[in-house]
């Protein structure tokens, strides 16, 4: 069994409840989703091929590592 890891922004918002409690909910939401997109480009460029968002494989790696839902 994987344990998932944490993105940055789960572990800064995990140290500062307070700060999660200020920022709208749709501010970090879109900060995850740039989070996440940069880590799947990450992926493909580690493989060296050119980012497909549509291929899947760096949203496979995304969700294996670090639990795959959105967390609000």
């Amino acid at each position: 069994m994987t344990t998932s890891r944490q993105t940055a922004l789960d572990w800064l918002l995990e140290q500062w409840p307070v700060l999660e409690s200020q920022i709208p909910s749709r501010i970090i939401e879109q900060a995850r989703e740039i989070e996440k997109r940069q880590i799947m480009e990450a992926v493909y460029d580690s493989m060296g091929t050119n980012f497909d968002p549509n291929m899947g494989r760096a949203e496979l790696y995304y969700n294996k590592t670090y639990g795959g839902q959105d967390e609000n």
